[in-house]
């Protein structure tokens, strides 16, 4: 089947707090939005993915689908049906995958139970059994309620194109919260395939915090190592950890030869497995002549969190006789820091020499080497 992922991220969100719709909050170094599609768009069944925003949400949109092959960005309407509604009309195929964008974490067993059922269902939704105790309340704890072939109903949600289509048009109670209750009020079955707790909703701070924690179980520490090295050069200053220092020669490089920030990108791309710097600003490109070094270490932390990585610590050491590091250190950390959106006590600058030895114990130049440690879930690709 020609299949579509229907993302639908047009809600407001209010009730998260913050001023902020929840799926354009951070989790995990990157948009609720964006993991959410991500985990559809990388299954090997799903042909296209679209997504549904709000009006006025565009920009945000945009900034967090960066990179992914969603196509136009569809707005929705004010209740969520009419967002689903808009959305089927702009797409095509056989089947289509309708998502909740603040159900960040899909994993590829759920859609393969669900597309598997549509051989023999117009539609299927991923369950969980309900494992607590019920009962009515209002301000006192009420009467049980029998919990017994209750389940809790997530999404995705698959579907035929078509009879999805005809059974909203057949649609006349009140917005329903889900297609399935679409589908079955229109006389058609829906199957019932077993869901996964990863696929919880995120409604409150509780949640996303919940998820914070999830996703920090998940992931896997690892360890890059960079190391750089450049010659002393004509006049100075020089630039080292992000900062300008007075000294009477200058360092030699295709960019501003800043070796802190170019150990730390080399470790940073290291740990992710994403090659060195050298790959992405080859030194032969005069593109890069000059270039701000804060430049190729914003690029490897984009690219790290890109991957759903965190970033825990970063530590550099300086090997120079010259200039004196100890004043300018607490520069350097922040200035680190605040390009590599990281707290200053992630950050770690130190500095030696080689008591005379080799070429930066003759003052020929700066070498540094950095280490950096990051934590990196199962599913980066």
């Amino acid at each position: 089947m020609a299949t579509t992922a229907l993302i639908v991220a047009a809600g407001r969100g209010e009730r998260l707090g913050g001023g902020v719709p929840k799926q354009f909050r951070p989790l995990g170094g990157k948009p609720v939005l964006r993991w959410a599609v991500e985990a559809l768009i990388r299954h090997p069944a799903v042909r296209s993915t679209r997504v549904v925003i709000a009006d006025g949400q565009r920009d945000k949109a945009t900034e967090a689908l960066d990179g992914l092959d969603v196509g136009e960005l569809i707005t929705g309407g004010a209740e969520r049906a009419d967002s689903v509604r808009a959305g089927l009309s702009a797409i095509d195929g056989d089947a289509v995958l309708v998502h909740d964008a603040a159900r960040p974490f899909c994993p590829p067993a759920v859609i393969d139970r669900l597309l598997a059922s549509l051989e023999f269902f117009d539609g299927a939704a991923p369950v969980l059994q309900v494992g607590d105790t019920l009962a009515r309340a209002a301000a006192t704890l009420g009467e049980p309620v029998d919990r017994t072939d209750l389940v809790r109903v997530q999404t995705p949600q698959a579907f035929r194109l078509g009879p999805l289509e005809s059974a909203y048009e057949l649609w006349k109670g009140p917005a329903p919260t889900d297609e399935a209750t679409v589908l079955r009020a229109a006389g058609m079955k829906v199957a019932a395939v077993e869901g996964d707790p990863a696929l919880e909703k995120l409604t409150s701070q509780a949640d996303l915090e919940r998820a914070q924690q999830w996703l920090a179980g998940c992931l896997t520490p690892r360890t890059g190592m960079g190391f750089d090295v450049h010659a002393f050069a004509g006049e100075g200053p020089i630039m080292l950890g992000g900062i300008k220092l007075p000294h009477t020669r200058g360092l030699a490089g295709h960019s501003d030869a800043d070796v802190v920030l170019h150990a730390i990108t080399d470790a940073l791309l290291g740990a992710a497995g994403l090659g060195d710097i050298g790959e992405h600003f080859p030194p032969a490109d005069s593109r890069w002549k000059g270039t701000d070094s804060s430049v190729f270490l914003a690029h490897a932390v984009n690219l790290v969190r890109e991957r759903g990585a965190l970033i825990d610590h970063v530590d550099c050491t300086i090997i120079a006789e010259e200039p004196k590091v100890g004043p300018h250190r607490a520069a350097m950390r922040t200035r680190i820091a605040e390009i590599a959106g990281l707290s200053v006590d992630q950050v770690s600058v130190k500095a030696t020499t080689t008591e005379g030895l080799g070429f930066t114990g003759r003052g020929e130049g700066i070498a540094a080497q950095a280490v950096a440690s990051i934590r990196m879930g199962f599913w980066a690709k």
